[in-house]
């Protein structure tokens, strides 16, 4: 992990690292490539059906710096679902940030940022499969389809307004794109993840 001044950023996106990464298989895994452009090295994901993430397990200090900052774009979209059902709860894009307040995976706590392709920048809602987990709209395929955004938001104050709790840090962060629910294709891209003051 490197950490500067201002940041410290959470993936590589490299060979090396992306062998260290934990994978978390849902249902059969999730396609993920590595590239690059003029920005860095990126990590593409695509799937039909399926669902794995990759997570990483790093304390944050979210006292020094509570906003997660994401650069990401989806290519092919879940238009016409709807992500609050069991039925369509998919995400071409999504970043899991999490809180370890249990002993078992399902007792943490996660705010789940989405790319979502149905709903509208700042709308949340509780995962229709977990209480635990809120799903929080930080951009929309119906105004950014297939072009890359930048987005930021402030991890603590989400934790506090979200899950009624004081999170001075976080251990986990995860990355996923799935379509087990609704067996579409998806196709997005991850880039520059990394948390700043």
């Amino acid at each position: 992990m490197a950490v500067f001044a201002e940041k410290t950023v959470v993936f590589e996106f490299t060979e090396e690292e992306k062998k260290l990464l934990k994978v978390r298989k849902i249902k059969k895994e999730t396609t993920y490539t590595l590239g690059s452009n003029e920005n860095g090295n990126y990590l593409k994901a695509e799937t039909e059906g399926k669902a794995s993430g990759l997570g990483i397990e790093k304390k944050i200090n979210l006292l020094k710096q509570p906003f997660i900052n994401i650069t990401w774009k989806v290519e092919k979209s879940l238009s016409g679902i709807d992500e609050k059902s069991k039925n369509g709860h998919d995400y071409a894009a999504r970043v899991f940030v999490v809180k370890k307040t249990g002993i078992t995976p399902l007792s943490n706590k996660a705010i789940n940022y989405v790319f979502s392709s149905n709903n509208l920048v700042d709308q949340y809602w509780r995962s229709p499969f977990t209480k635990n987990s809120i799903d929080y709209v930080l951009s929309t395929t119906q105004d950014n389809l297939n072009k890359w955004i930048t987005v930021k938001a402030n991890v603590k104050e989400h934790f506090k307004k979200l899950h009624n709790i004081e999170v001075n840090e976080i251990e986990g962060i995860a990355i996923m794109t799935d379509t087990d629910n609704t067996k579409l294709l998806a196709i997005a891209y991850y880039q520059n993840i990394y948390f700043s003051s």
